[in-house]
């Protein structure tokens, strides 16, 4: 039997990867907001990125590059927005570039928003009991089976929390059988303040 531990309480932060700037034609946006740490933003877990255009850059993208929550590489491009944010598909535990394609009509910031996601086993298992903690607004954790480019993968149950905060959600819960099955590895997504933390109990 395998244990692990999930938590989670970093706030959204708009900015924390980039500061607003006029980054130019081509260019990578500095990672030097209040996130990074060696020119890098590492995550608890993995996050959606957000970048926020102040003019209208509709026409431009953007690349994020980093690796997921397995630690393997992962990049994505995204259409930037006019005059507004745009956020990735893929969960990103750390951001290392941000490369602009093509030029900005203004300035740019870059952030993570409140989405999470998180490996409980990366290999084939199976979920033989838990513990969820909540936070102070009620939500949904999702258990999905398996993750493709920072993706998770097909939900397979979900479970909601009470929105009391530092309350258990119904206590240690067991699943009968030989377990929940999850063939191609563990992940959980949730929303940052939905949950306090996760206990999970696997093989």
């Amino acid at each position: 039997m395998q244990a692990k531990h999930i938590s989670d309480e970093v706030a959204a932060d708009d900015n924390g990867i980039s500061a607003s700037a006029n980054p130019g034609n081509n260019v990578a946006l500095t990672i030097g907001g209040a996130l990074h740490s060696g020119n890098t933003v590492t995550n608890t877990g993995g996050r959606i990125v957000e970048i926020t255009s102040a003019g209208n850059d509709s026409g431009i993208d953007a690349t994020v590059t980093g690796t997921d929550v397995n630690g393997d590489a992962l990049s994505e491009t995204i259409d930037l927005g006019n005059a507004g944010a745009v956020v990735t598909s893929a969960h990103f535990k750390t951001i290392t570039k941000i490369q602009m394609i093509g030029n900005s009509a203004g300035n740019v910031i870059a952030g993570t928003t409140t989405g999470a996601a998180d490996v409980i086993s990366k290999a084939t298992c199976r979920l033989h009991s838990m513990d969820i903690v909540s936070g102070g607004t009620a939500g949904v954790v999702n258990f999905h089976n398996g993750i493709t480019d920072g993706v998770p993968g097909t939900i397979l149950f979900k479970h909601r929390t009470l929105g009391t905060d530092n309350t258990n959600t119904g206590g240690r819960m067991t699943f009968g059988g030989d377990g929940i099955l999850f063939d191609k590895g563990m992940y959980v997504t949730y929303t940052v303040g939905h949950i306090d933390m996760m206990n999970f109990f696997f093989n």
